[in-house]
């Protein structure tokens, strides 16, 4: 009996000497894809020409028989998850069809014959998988502006099982940027601080032990932003969060607190404004000393005639009583004037036609200006009618 090539043979021994099993496998690993076949392939050699007694086990924490048999012929039951999916072939192989995931292990057989003494042993590791479908890129939109914050690409694809992510820019892989970060998993590309270096075709490759897929090509667009915002992004950040925190920290001073008058006022009349109460009753004494001092006297030739003076004032008395008293149930009328035309008085001083008011808000003020007011205009119209009379009686 030959083995395998590279196998030592397994020759027959004189009576009374040792013999073993030797088991071969053409490979330790063997992929295998779910709803498919799968062959584990080993060789025996033995020197005696007896059947062989096969076993094979899936490792776990504790060992799982899946199938016993004595040549091709099965012993026992078989476990239900097994049942009718398992064959042992002449040369001990065994075959499953159809293969599920839960398949998948290291498988151990044993394969042992009467004479021999010692059992050959052998492990062969199981894979299955599920075939990667078309993947594709998926991304948001396909332009974007230059120094955005991020933009991310995702590799999708709806079937397969351990599946590895590759991105390709342009065909190549991706360079080593620190701008492109990649998932855990690679499976979702994210392009920080977008350039216009970003601006090209972008694929995925995606592969599992059985199969492989690459997306189509998705183009990107990288737009170019205008240079006011590049300087807004630079520095206009830090500027802008430097000026608000400076004005919510700044408080206005006590002196800039108080009212601004307009600039329409005079500085005579805020002056007159921001004065107390008791100044206005000053400055009317002193206006109306100085409109007394401008009235002409009258001369020593009018003095001198007491005669006319006396008869001017009981006229003027007797015209001030009549006027006072009206008629009964009429209502009081404007006093008669005379029929004699008298010299106009001088004009008044520029200062007796100046009015002030009292600012809001201030006290009134007090009532001995008004009098003195009308007592120097009474003494002006007696002196100019005094004066009158003396050039009719002269």
């Amino acid at each position: 009996v030959f083995s395998v090539p590279g196998t030592p043979l397994s020759l027959p021994t004189p009576q009374g000497l040792l013999a073993g099993v030797n088991i071969t496998s053409p490979t330790p690993l063997v992929r295998g894809t779910a709803g498919k076949a799968a062959l584990l392939s080993v060789r025996y050699a033995s020197a005696s020409a007896d059947k062989p007694v096969v076993k094979w086990q899936l490792k776990r924490d504790k060992p799982v028989t899946v199938v016993q048999s004595i040549g091709t012929e099965i012993i026992g039951n078989l476990r239900p998850d097994y049942r009718d999916r398992i064959r042992v072939l002449e040369n001990g192989s065994l075959l499953i069809s159809p293969l599920q995931l839960a398949d998948e292990g290291a498988y151990e057989v044993e394969v042992s014959i009467t004479d021999d003494t010692f059992t050959g042993e052998k492990t062969i590791n199981l894979t299955v998988d599920i075939p990667i479908s078309k993947p594709q890129v998926l991304v948001a939109s396909s332009t974007v502006l230059e120094l955005s914050e991020f933009f991310t690409l995702n590799c999708s694809h709806e079937n397969g099982t351990k599946p590895t992510y590759t991105w390709l820019k342009d065909g190549r892989p991706l360079s080593n940027d620190s701008r492109l970060l990649l998932s855990p998993d690679q499976k979702i590309l994210t392009i920080t601080r977008v350039l216009m270096a970003d601006d090209d075709v972008y694929s995925c490759l995606v592969e599992n032990p059985i199969s492989h897929g690459r997306s189509v090509p998705v183009k990107l667009t990288v737009y170019r932003r205008s240079s006011l915002y590049i300087i807004l992004s630079t520095g206009g950040i830090f500027l802008l969060v430097t000026l608000v925190t400076v004005c919510a920290c700044w408080k206005p001073s006590k002196k800039y607190c108080c009212p601004i008058h307009p600039p329409s006022l005079s500085r005579e009349k805020r002056q007159a404004e921001t004065q107390p109460t008791s100044d206005y009753s000053e400055q009317d004494e002193e206006r109306l000393k100085h409109e007394a001092e401008g009235i002409p006297r009258s001369g020593d030739h009018e003095r001198k005639n007491p005669v006319a003076l006396y008869i001017l004032k009981d006229k003027v008395r007797a015209s001030s009583t009549s006027s006072t008293i009206p008629a009964a149930g009429r209502s009081p009328g404007p006093v008669g004037r005379s029929t004699r035309r008298y010299h106009r008085s001088p004009a008044r001083s520029p200062a007796s036609t100046r009015t002030h008011r009292s600012p809001p808000g201030s006290p009134a003020r007090s009532r001995g200006a008004p009098r003195l007011l009308r007592t120097a205009g009474v003494h002006v119209i007696r002196e100019q009618e005094e004066a009158n009379a003396v050039e009719i009686s002269a």
